[in-house]
Formats: C-alpha cells, structure tokens, sequence
C-alpha cells in the first residue's frame, strides 16, 4: 500500500500551543502506512494579490501542501473564529490554478480553545472549506478545553480520552484518504 501523506496546519503560531500539541498527538497516533508533516507557518505573510511573486515562505509551505493526501487543521478559536494563521494559508493556496491544492482534499479538523473548545472556530473553518471544495470529515469529531488540565506547559497532550479521540479522527481520515483511492 503507498503511504497516506497528511500535512498539519495550525493557526497557532506559539510553539507550546495547545494546538500545536493536538497536531503532535495526531503524529503519534498515525497508522504504520501513514506520516505527517507539520507546517510552519511562523514566517508566511498576509495573502496580499498586489504580491506579484510569492515569497519563499508560502512557495515551500504549498508545496508541502501539494503533496499532501490530505489535511489536518488544527483550529484554534480567537474571538469566536479561527486564527488568522491559518485562514490566511488558505487564502494563499486557494489562488493556485484550479484551486489545485485543496479542491476535493480530505481534512480532518480539531483544536483546543477556552470554554467549549473551539466549536465556533471549527463552524467558521467548515464554512470555508465548503467554498475551497475541502472535505472535512464529520465524525469524529474534536474538541478541548485549552485551559481544563489535559495539556501540559509545552502544549502536549496528557489526557488520555483526548489523545484517543485524535487517534480515532485521524485513522478516520486515512482510512477516507484509502477508500478515496480505489
């Protein structure tokens, strides 16, 4: 079987985000016949059409993206939406011809945010990617409290309900990724 190639986004740009650490736990928990990389998003600039050529930071990042079987969107929530870190990597990608990035990719979302997670967030984010022709999974879905002790101070998954919940989302979105291929 070929390898099922994810490529993780996080709209947080802290190093010790509990996001970041979501995207971590997903590593950890993939199949033996998949990997995943992790963008890092720290030096990509706003999504701005009067750039004529794209910066350095976004052609490398897209092309991670472009070999990507699909996505895993960590989703933070700031101010009831996600973070602009990642809302702004898909503007980027969503210009390349055709849509060809993300147009009929699977994604899987989660994030960690206050309170209820970042439920809101991830409405926003399904939102756009029914207009970028993204597939987000529906079940199962993801969902923590940044704040309620399932983290530790470097942004690492300790509680063990949350990590196996990530471990299912994410053999849910390769086993999308392999039926997909037949």
């Amino acid at each position: 079987m070929t390898p099922v190639h994810l490529f993780g986004i996080c709209g947080s740009l802290r190093k010790a985000s509990a996001n970041r650490g979501m995207l971590r736990a997903a590593q950890a928990t993939l199949p033996a016949s998949a990997d995943m990389e992790i963008a890092d998003l720290t030096d990509v600039p706003l999504y701005n059409p009067d750039i004529a050529a794209k910066p350095a930071s976004v052609e490398r990042v897209l092309a991670q993206m472009g070999k990507a079987d699909a996505l895993v969107l960590a989703c933070t929530e700031y101010n009831y939406s996600m973070a602009p870190a990642l809302k702004n990597i898909l503007d980027w990608a969503s210009r390349e011809p055709g849509n060809a990035l993300l147009a009929g990719k699977p994604a899987a979302i989660l994030g960690a945010a206050g309170g209820m997670g970042s439920t809101r967030a991830q409405y926003h984010l399904r939102q756009v990617c029914v207009y970028l022709d993204i597939r987000p999974l529906n079940k199962p879905e993801v969902f923590a409290n940044a704040f309620a002790g399932g983290f530790d101070a470097e942004g690492n998954v300790i509680d063990q309900t949350l990590q196996q919940q990530i471990g299912e989302q994410m053999q849910a979105l390769v086993a999308q990724v392999v039926v997909g291929r037949r």
